[in-house]
């Protein structure tokens, strides 16, 4: 039986990350696809990941030391992120 990995490196998204809510709150800081580390305006820290889907689209999941979770997608127009509360979170990649 020959075993194939589930899971391939790839290049994924990494530089400056930037989000933001409908209320004007950011988020910002910078990562590779294994690691990133975020900075909101209060200076709680979020750290996360990203990891690349079979169909080019990208799957991030970020938490804080609360507990709180912040996970969304991207495709080739932007990033989508929708917190627990349920608001969502506009952004971009450097």
């Amino acid at each position: 039986m020959i075993y194939r990995r589930r899971r391939q490196r790839g290049s994924g998204p990494n530089g400056y990350f930037h989000f933001e809510n409908f209320q004007h709150r950011h988020v910002s800081g910078f990562g590779s696809a294994d690691f990133i580390r975020l900075k909101d305006e209060f200076g709680t820290v979020w750290q996360g990941s990203a990891e690349l889907q079979d169909d080019d689209t990208v799957r991030y999941r970020f938490r804080d030391s609360k507990g709180r979770t912040i996970s969304g997608i991207s495709d080739h127009f932007g990033i989508v992120l929708r917190d627990q509360n349920g608001n969502s979170w506009r952004g971009y990649v450097y």
